[in-house]
């Protein structure tokens, strides 16, 4: 599994942006997804996940309802839909990937084997 992180940018408060995290390598169908975030001088946070299936989901109750995660398994690819952006969901935004995670560890970034490169988000006021 290779990720590659991507469509991140400078945009206004209430802006919409979507990443997409693409994998190169070996198939990740049957792999959890997850997306995280790390901004200047804090620990790395959870942000959405999603299961292999793509029937559940799970999100960060800063983002819930903002913030929608899908997956095309055929184009190994999953996309976060971010919308009305706040200045606080500023930071770098990594997706990982792992193929054995449980229910309680899906929000845990120690949980996941691979990761990506990281794509900027900035949200200005």
């Amino acid at each position: 599994v290779q990720l590659q992180a991507s469509g991140g940018g400078l945009v206004q408060a209430g802006d919409s942006l979507r990443l997409s995290c693409i994998n190169t390598g070996r198939t990740f169908s049957q792999y959890t997804v997850g997306w995280f975030r790390q901004a200047p001088g804090k620990e790395r946070e959870f942000v959405a996940a999603i299961r292999w299936s793509g029937r559940h989901t799970f999100y960060a109750d800063s983002v819930k309802g903002r913030f929608t995660i899908a997956r095309d398994n055929a184009k190994s690819t999953v996309h976060l839909q971010m919308n009305s952006l706040k200045p606080e969901d500023t930071a770098v935004y990594y997706c990982a990937a792992d193929a054995g995670l449980i229910i309680s560890t899906i929000r845990s970034d120690v949980a996941y084997d691979y990761w990506g490169q990281g794509t900027q988000v900035t949200v200005s006021s």
